[in-house]
């Protein structure tokens, strides 16, 4: 006989003397733990950027055509600083006419009066009629009335002429520019965006399941992303009401204490949030099974060895572990590991002690 049969009869020999491993009814080899409740205290962080807390869309009040814009994006500007102009003569043109539409109201305004002045001397030496008398009165009143709308109407006009200036409303940074020089700019349509260099916020896209958890009252830490020495506090200032159908995200705006220099407009950071404390069990996730579409863990009759298989609460994942929060119970045991080919009821022998 061959080497090799000699061999192949010895692997049949053995095979036939040794019980298959996985055979049913057999008890499962397993590594197991037990259920060990505490209070877990979850940090979040997320990435966000740097904004400016107040922000203005800046637009004419005026329609006309833009011959000449002043400033770009990513420039410094001033309360009042002139931003862009738009071709003023029809406005010049209104403003004239409005002046001269005063003068003729003065005008008007002296003859009603001398007119109202001669017959109050007549109708005094008896000479003129009542009649006279009040219509040249009326006529006054209404002189001086015209006069008023003329002067009002002039106003409006030297105001609209003003518009054709677009002015920053304080100081701050220009983040967007929409202007053109020869564009026919319609009035209230948005030429430049400035945001104010007063109080800074730090917005992020929140996922919007942490809005489930409690969180703690120990306000956020933001971080520079590209110097972690760089840091300061915030809190929650707004929230977004809506919730952005692409990312599932909300928008929540972080309030800092402090804005440090390097936390430039458009600086890339990172908040750091506490979730307040929960009583949690720690498992790891390779215990983890499942049961009509929900998690579960194997947990191990002490009596008799055997197992079934319990639906169980995942509050959160971390890196390489699962938090429970519900299902299962103080002192408990659940397989950790070798938690393959069982089934409810199945006897398991613990091997390598406790899995921690």
């Amino acid at each position: 006989m061959t080497r090799w049969g000699r061999v192949l009869l010895a692997a049949v020999a053995v095979c036939a003397i040794a019980p298959p491993a996985w055979a049913d009814g057999l008890a499962r080899p397993v590594r197991v733990a037990p259920v060990q409740f505490e209070q877990r205290e979850q940090t979040v962080t997320i990435t966000g950027e740097v904004i400016a807390r107040v922000e203005t869309n800046l637009s004419f009040r005026v329609s006309g055509r833009i011959i000449g814009w002043f400033v770009d994006v990513g420039d410094a500007v001033k309360k009042d600083q002139v931003l862009a102009r738009i071709d003023p003569e029809e406005q010049r043109a209104d403003v004239e006419a409005a002046e001269a539409g005063v003068r003729a109201a003065d005008a008007q305004l002296r003859l009603a009066r001398t007119n109202f002045d001669r017959q109050k001397s007549l109708l005094n030496d008896g000479i003129s009629t009542r009649r006279d008398f009040d219509d040249a009165e009326t006529a006054l009143r209404t002189a001086e009335s015209s006069r008023e709308a003329a002067i009002a109407q002039s106003g409006t006009a030297k105001e609209l002429l003003s518009y054709t200036e677009l002015r920053a409303p304080a100081d701050g940074i220009v983040t967007e520019r929409l202007a053109e020089s020869g564009q026919v700019a319609q009035a209230a349509q948005t030429m430049f965006t400035i945001a104010d260099t007063g109080p800074r916020d730090a917005v992020f896209d929140v996922y919007e399941s942490l809005f489930f958890a409690q969180p703690s009252k120990d306000g956020v830490v933001v971080i520079l992303l590209s110097d972690d020495k760089v840091r300061t506090t915030g809190t929650v200032r707004e929230v977004s009401p809506t919730i952005d159908a692409e990312k599932g995200t909300v928008r929540v705006k972080i309030a800092m204490d402090r804005t440090p220099p390097e936390m430039t407009l458009g600086a890339s950071v990172v908040g750091v949030g506490a979730l307040a404390p929960r009583r949690v069990a720690i498992v790891p996730w390779q215990a983890l099974s499942g049961t009509d579409g929900e998690p579960a863990l194997w947990i191990v009759d002490k009596a008799n060895n055997t197992v079934s298989l319990r639906p169980v609460e995942v509050a959160s994942f971390e890196t390489g572990v699962a938090l429970i929060s519900g299902g299962i119970e103080e002192g408990e045991t659940y397989i950790a590991d070798g938690t393959k080919l069982l089934r409810p009821g199945q006897t398991v022998t613990v091997i390598g002690g406790a899995a921690q």
